[in-house]
């Protein structure tokens, strides 16, 4: 049986919604991490647990992809089948591991985990033919997403 080529979403106006959408996603992330450097320190142990929480939703979200391409991607082997649905699941259950640990091997870790996903994503997104303007906004949202983990863990420890 021959399946079609994977085609996406044609309507999708100048890849604007994405990107707009994509922005959207990040302001859980750059508002904490602006919040940590300015409310009480008292404060700072709820930020942080918010932020992890958001991390691996996000995370969980992300490979999910990867299992719904699978799924809907025909031309791909048994292995890079097997390979993506495999890789589907570790995002999340890193992030996971990430919230259990102590908070910094957890900021650590969590920030790994995002870095290391979108070296995946390069990989394997090109399975599922999937348009290069994806990974550069993958890219872009992957530096700010990291940053803010940075910055939210400096400041706890500055100001914690």
């Amino acid at each position: 049986m021959h399946f079609p080529r994977i085609q996406f979403n044609k309507n999708l106006p100048d890849r604007r919604l994405a990107r707009i959408l994509g922005i959207i996603g990040l302001a859980p992330f750059v508002l904490i991490s602006l919040t940590c450097w300015v409310v009480h320190p008292g404060w700072l142990g709820a930020f942080i647990r918010g932020q992890l929480a958001y991390g691996t939703a996000l995370l969980a979200f992300m490979g999910g992809i990867h299992w719904g391409a699978a799924v809907v991607t025909h031309d791909m082997s048994a292995e890079q089948t097997k390979k993506v649905l495999m890789w589907g699941v570790a995002p999340p259950l890193a992030a996971w591991i990430a919230v259990l640990i102590d908070i910094g091997l957890g900021f650590a870790v969590m920030m790994a985990c995002f870095i290391i996903t979108n070296h995946f994503d390069k990989r394997f997104y090109k399975w599922y033919h999937m348009p290069e303007w994806l990974l550069l906004l993958r890219s872009r949202l992957t530096t700010v997403i990291v940053a803010s983990l940075l910055l939210t863990f400096l400041a706890v420890n500055i100001r914690g």
